[in-house]
């Protein structure tokens, strides 16, 4: 085998990790503690009509992620970079807030992580969640945290799949009712839709896979079929989960349990897997639970930290894990001194994320309609930039009915 043809295969293997780990890092912080949290609520409040929330968060989900992936690939830039250059100073405010939503993001998702390690072993939550945080430091401490990210992304990612759609099966969920309702909801709450949304495409989640090709050296327009192609392999997976989850929590649901919502240690989602498994359902439910928090906070914290370069460029490895570190530090001292029910910051968590995601999203639909020149001249698709118009219209629109009904969510439970 000739030099020529050892370098193209090394380099073709190398494209397809990046890509399976921008995969695996979008979808694994997309199905965090928030989502089953907020899945399980609206699905015990709503029934079989919180389908169509879910049909709603997937299809928003598609067009936000293959306009932003395209965007800060074609462009090699950062997102905050990129609104930057196309609308001077919209990148300090961007950054400010997927800043701040990713921190009160990743608050819960240590929240999250200690209610998985209460299901699996009745540790305390505050102490499972310094476990997990001082675990999640760790990982990010190590030489080779690049590729250990990369890896736990991947083995998580997989079991937490293949245990929800094994409670599904158990669970048996009215499918017929669930699919009517998917399409032809009795009725619609944008309030549900924008939270679910928010945790599953806003804040930082919409740029976790991005930034992290960039990080892999997959950017420019030679890269632009395989970076779509993989956004959409992650909007399947993710989109498969959503629904699988759902419909583990309808089966529960329709048959007749009800489920706590109110109450400092109220954990809905455990619930929901002890009655369908009783007490190995909570034990299973503790670890997808905790699989699904630490992977978030592992999301939050890198994708949050890497929108800190847009105010200091050229940062070095070690001053990203150092920058980091402190990101998970203060997520994990707010979580301890906050008084707030873990499910309740769950949920708020994505509503608020779901409030700044259209902002975001303007400014990327703006560069794709008027800005070709940050693109090397790349033709857009015309059918991505009109569908990115009217999902950063409707995104607006939900987020304005919806703001007083998100606030409210931290005295739900």
């Amino acid at each position: 085998m000739s030099a020529l043809d050892t370098n193209k295969k090394a380099f073709i293997s190398h494209r397809r990790s990046s890509l399976v780990a921008a995969i695996f890092l979008m979808a694994t912080s997309a199905i965090g503690p928030g989502f089953i949290t907020q899945t399980t609520v609206f699905t015990a409040t709503m029934g079989a009509a919180f389908a169509f929330g879910i049909l709603a968060s997937i299809v928003i989900d598609f067009v936000v992620q293959q306009n932003i992936w395209r965007v800060v690939t074609l462009t090699r830039m950062r997102a905050a970079d990129v609104a930057n250059a196309a609308l001077p100073g919209s990148g300090y405010l961007l950054a400010v807030l997927v800043l701040f939503g990713g921190l009160i993001f990743n608050i819960g998702n240590i929240a999250g992580a200690g209610l998985g390690m209460n299901a699996m072993f009745g540790l305390n939550p505050k102490i499972g969640g310094l476990i997990s945080a001082l675990f999640a430091m760790w990982i990010f401490s190590s030489r080779r945290a690049s590729t250990v990210i990369d890896r736990l992304m991947i083995i998580l990612g997989l079991l937490m799949i293949l245990l929800v759609v094994g409670v599904m099966f158990i669970t048996q969920p009215p499918v017929g009712d669930a699919l009517y309702q998917t399409v032809l909801p009795d009725h619609i709450n944008f309030a549900t839709i924008t939270t679910i949304v928010g945790g599953t495409v806003g804040g930082y989640i919409c740029y976790a896979g991005a930034h992290r090709l960039l990080d892999k050296g997959l950017s420019g327009p030679e890269h632009i079929d395989a970076v779509s192609s993989a956004a959409n392999k992650g909007i399947l997976v993710v989109g498969i989960m959503r629904y699988v989850l759902f419909l583990a929590i309808l089966g529960v649901v329709a048959s007749g349990v009800t489920i706590d919502l109110s109450g400092q240690a109220a954990n809905p989602a455990s619930q929901a897997f002890y009655y369908a498994l009783g007490d190995i359902g909570v034990r299973l439910f503790g670890f997808i639970f905790w699989a699904a928090a630490l992977t978030s906070v592992i999301g939050a914290a890198y994708t949050s930290v890497s929108f800190i370069t847009v105010f200091k460029k050229h940062l070095t490895d070690r001053q990203r894990n150092i920058a980091t570190l402190i990101f998970i530090t203060l997520s994990l001292a707010v979580y301890l001194l906050l008084g707030t029910a873990p499910a309740a910051l769950l949920v708020f968590a994505g509503g608020f994320n779901g409030l700044v995601l259209p902002v975001g999203l303007t400014l990327f639909v703006y560069v794709g309609w008027k800005r070709p020149d940050l693109m090397a001249g790349y033709r857009y698709p015309r059918w991505l930039l009109w569908s990115g118009l009217a999902v950063c219209l409707l995104t607006w629109y939900m987020g304005a009915l919806s703001v007083g009904t998100i606030f409210s969510f931290l005295e739900i439970v």
